[in-house]
């Protein structure tokens, strides 16, 4: 069996490849900034030099960026994945980005008798962690059972959702939730706090009540201390929001709830939070209601 390929060894990627490996897989990858998979290498990971190199070397290929820009950069020029794609291999790849973006770069990954399918992941690092990541996909169902026992080495659920690019906007639908969900929670922590609820208690109890969904039940607890490193930050998730209005403007679909929680997403970021997981928003609802914000703006 050829390598699995990596493209980007960030919080998630790293965790991916790390899986790959610990299944038996034979891997190569790829990060812009090599020092960061030092750990991978170590653990068996084979870090080459460019994307296409990547792609050169494996009849698989994965791929998980920050955005459509970063996209782009690994995916096109002479040191991009298309142009090191073999014919009949597969990329997965598995960032939030616009969906028109995949469905151009899908055909030029035609053009070199390779498939692209997209195929993001519902869950966070922890989920990868414990082996709980989903994935949603679109594109060639053929494509996708070339690949699928790597996808199930990481994670052990598997949709297929439609044609290239319709999985990245269900991500993008899903993820608009978890920014909604978070801003409603911290409007009700808030309203029980200045009524007088300790807040601990209001958090206990709003995590055993009906409203407490599993991204509740797991980040509701930051806005009593936010974690270490941010499972999703403001940034990322503003992100996905402009995505989704962006989509929403195309096809006509109305989106004021994700509008206004977007709005609290850019004054996270005025208030220097933006390197927060996107529970931070609490700490706005906090400051505009003359409550105690739960971190302190970064220097």
């Amino acid at each position: 069996m050829a390598p699995v390929g990596v493209v980007g060894l960030g919080t998630m990627g790293s965790r991916m490849a790390k899986r790959l490996l610990a299944a038996g897989r034979e891997v190569v990858g790829y990060n812009r900034t090599p020092e960061k998979a030092r750990a991978l290498v170590e653990a068996g990971l084979v870090l080459l030099k460019s994307p296409r190199a990547v792609a050169e070397a494996s009849d698989a290929v994965l791929s998980m960026v920050t955005d459509s820009t970063a996209l782009r950069a690994i995916a096109l020029g002479a040191d991009g994945v298309i142009a090191g794609l073999r014919p009949g291999a597969v990329w997965a790849e598995m960032s939030t980005v616009s969906p028109d973006v995949t469905r151009e770069l899908g055909r030029a990954v035609a053009e070199r008798g390779a498939a692209l399918i997209d195929a993001p992941v519902s869950g966070s690092a922890v989920t990868v962690e414990a082996g709980q990541l989903s994935f949603m996909v679109g594109g060639d169902p053929a494509a996708l059972e070339k690949v699928r026992g790597h996808l199930l080495a990481i994670g052990p659920t598997i949709t297929h959702v439609g044609e290239l690019g319709l999985a990245v906007t269900m991500k993008i639908a899903t993820n608009l939730g978890l920014a909604v969900q978070m801003l409603a929670f911290s409007e009700a922590v808030a309203l029980a706090e200045k009524a007088g609820i300790v807040r601990e208690r209001a958090v206990e109890v709003l995590l055993k009540s009906v409203i407490a969904s599993p991204m509740v039940k797991y980040r509701g607890p930051f806005v009593l201390g936010m974690p270490a490193e941010a499972l999703f930050n403001v940034d990322m998730i503003q992100k996905d929001l402009g995505l989704a209005l962006e989509i929403g403007k195309a096809l006509g679909v109305p989106l004021p709830s994700v509008a206004l929680t977007d709005e609290f997403m850019t004054a996270a970021r005025g208030l220097d939070l933006a390197d927060y997981d996107f529970a931070v928003v609490f700490d706005v609802i906090a400051r505009m209601s003359g409550l105690r914000p739960s971190v302190k703006s970064r220097p």
